[in-house]
């Protein structure tokens, strides 16, 4: 089970569902069929398809998605793009099926990402998965009424969001911590579509950059 000799750089995008655990099984099914046609809608609404990511990486309650570093597939797109479209399609599920209403964490990182013959592994997605778990943005969702809030890497706002392509509000994206191990920490950023600053999180997590244990 070797991993290739070389990694290969890979846009990381994944989403985890708020509260699955709380569900039965005949809910979890409706669930991950919601959550997996919903980011794929979001996914095509805006011009991807299946041959510019990765076979899609199930975790149960959620999903990841490797997406090829493409010039046709930049961040820009799926920060000013998928996103908000993800939000309003789970909004729309949620009024048209309110009894299997969907709120999801979201995170975007990007770097090199090794491949074996059982899965994608590396220090990448650990990062993104540690955002995406966060404390902080699980409280973040707690405490907002979105249907969608999204965690991005030092690295994504770093090279895209304080630059503001595409009117990409960095106002809009709130700093936090969270733990890695007892010398190290991860930093990121945390947005809700539709809501501006530090609005959503509350004064316990404003003013200065959050953080998680």
């Amino acid at each position: 089970m070797f991993s290739r000799p070389q990694p290969r750089y890979r846009n990381v995008f994944g989403v985890d569902v708020e509260g699955s655990t709380t569900r039965n099984n005949g809910a979890k099914a409706r669930m991950r069929d919601a959550m997996y046609t919903l980011v794929t809608q979001s996914f095509v609404r805006n011009g991807i398809t299946a041959d510019d990511h990765d076979r899609l990486l199930d975790s149960g309650d959620g999903l990841l998605a490797l997406l090829r570093a493409v010039d046709r597939i930049p961040k820009t797109l799926l920060l000013h793009g998928v996103v908000p479209t993800l939000s309003r399609l789970i909004d729309e599920h949620n009024t048209r099926r309110p009894a299997d209403c969907l709120r999801l964490r979201a995170v975007l990182h990007a770097g090199e990402v090794h491949h074996d013959t059982r899965a994608p592994f590396g220090e990448t997605l650990d990062v993104a998965f540690r955002l995406l778990d966060s404390p902080v943005t699980k409280r973040a969702l707690r405490r907002t009424t979105a249907p969608l809030v999204l965690a991005v890497s030092d690295d994504v706002h770093n090279a895209v969001v304080r630059h503001q392509y595409d009117d990409i509000d960095p106002l809009a994206f709130t700093a936090f911590m969270t733990k890695r191990n007892a010398t190290t920490w991860d930093s990121g950023w945390l947005h809700v579509p539709g809501e501006a600053g530090t609005s959503f999180l509350g004064p316990n997590l404003a003013g200065h950059p959050s953080v998680s244990q």
